[in-house]
């Protein structure tokens, strides 16, 4: 597929895109506006990025929107950030059900105003039969939180006598993982140019191939998001092989 001189195979896509979306912030101050209006202006971004991998055929796509960090930021910013959820959702609705377009949520969202819950509740049970695409968002969500709560799932099955501790092997935490029944992320993008992984899937990504881009998230849009996929198939995800092993299989 080619789109504005940018060629895709179809047949290389990865199936799970990971985005941590930085900057609205610096975004907005280099405008001298205030931080909620970055963070309004990031929404365009979700809503064409969201829109561009449904049309090229990603499976999954993951969008780290809200951490467990994020509640001690200023209560006037949280409470904004409540606010524009609430209103991307209910506005996305219509396209989401147009498009096949399945709602999921992960992280502890029972954090969340309890308004708040009700519209991501709404949302995801509208959207549970739709099988076009997997839209995740990361909402009060922290990796290691998220590793810890299945440690103690397993903990809680081996000490009921479900589970034996010699049967605990990798796939046993990926099934207590908030993204049990999903691939693992095949590319995680953060926007920013910030170089750290900020608690996100970090069980997940041990072999997820990553791109940093200077730009910030309010600029980030589907154009330099096929470019990075463009160069993610140029590479050779080689999960601990040689090249050369690589290439006799």
């Amino acid at each position: 597929m080619n789109f504005k001189n940018i060629s895709l195979s179809t047949e290389s896509l990865p199936q799970h895109v990971a985005i941590i979306m930085d900057g609205n912030g610096r975004w907005a101050k280099k405008r001298s506006l205030n931080r909620v209006r970055g963070h309004r202006e990031g929404t365009k971004s979700v809503r064409d990025i969201v829109r561009a991998c449904r049309e090229i055929g990603i499976k999954v796509l993951t969008l780290y929107a809200f951490s467990t960090e994020n509640w001690n930021r200023p209560a006037q910013e949280v409470s904004a950030l409540m606010k524009l959820l609430k209103e991307f959702l209910t506005s996305e609705l219509s396209e989401m059900m147009e498009n096949g377009i399945r709602l999921n949520a992960i992280g502890q969202v029972e954090r969340f105003p309890e308004n708040v819950r009700q519209v991501l509740e709404g949302v995801i049970e509208q959207t549970r039969f739709n099988q076009g695409m997997l839209l995740n968002l990361a909402l009060s969500y922290g990796g290691r939180h998220e590793i810890v709560t299945a440690v103690r799932r397993i903990a809680s099955r081996v000490k009921a006598g479900e589970l034996n501790v010699d049967a605990i092997s990798e796939s046993v935490v990926s099934e207590h993982l908030y993204t049990h029944g999903m691939p693992d992320p095949d590319l995680l993008i953060r926007t920013s140019g910030e170089m750290r992984v900020s608690n996100f899937l970090l069980w997940q990504i041990a072999y997820t191939e990553l791109f940093i881009t200077r730009t910030l998230w309010p600029d980030f849009r589907r154009k330099e998001l096929f470019q990075i996929l463009q160069a993610y198939q140029k590479r050779q995800r080689r999960f601990g092989l040689t090249g050369e092993q690589l290439n006799k299989s």
